[in-house]
């Protein structure tokens, strides 16, 4: 369990580190839950094309780039207004 929230805290920081535009939602929770479904994100990606096996997990660079989907696809639902921004 320890382990799940540090890649997610790893991969949520280096997320916002690496997308542009606005990181939102901020907060140090929030970035773990980030990193957290960009690593769910990725082991299901992964596993679905064959490179994970099913007692396998992602691992810090994919984590990453799921957690850059996430948040690319968390900005793309406030810019169109599906969701509110929670910082306006």
């Amino acid at each position: 369990m320890l382990h799940i929230l540090i890649v997610g805290l790893v991969a949520g920081f280096l997320a916002r580190l690496l997308s542009p535009g606005p990181n939102n939602p901020s907060g140090f929770i929030l970035t773990i839950v980030l990193g957290i479904l960009g690593a769910f994100l990725a082991t299901a990606i992964g596993q679905a094309i064959g490179r994970y096996g099913p007692d396998q997990g992602a691992g810090y660079v994919t984590a990453t780039l799921g957690a850059v989907v996430v948040l690319f696809i968390w900005n793309r639902l406030v810019a169109s207004g599906a969701i509110r921004d929670f910082n306006r």
